[in-house]
């Protein structure tokens, strides 16, 4: 999977075996707001992905 690594500036392939799956929730004036993203560690930086939410129940990496 293709993570954007800011640091670098630069895009960066880790492979799915290292990839988790995340769900951030947050309460907010108007209700919750849902979150749906990726995250893996690359060389002591971590990189996340956001992605929407039929891509991340399709995912099968490990929830984290």
């Amino acid at each position: 999977m293709q993570f954007y690594n800011l640091k670098t500036r630069s895009h960066v392939d880790i492979p799915e075996s290292s990839v988790r799956k995340v769900k951030m929730t947050r309460k907010t004036k108007s209700g919750e707001q849902t979150r749906y993203a990726f995250t893996a560690e690359y060389q002591g930086s971590k990189l996340f992905k956001f992605v929407n939410e039929a891509t991340y129940k399709s995912s099968s990496a490990k929830e984290g």
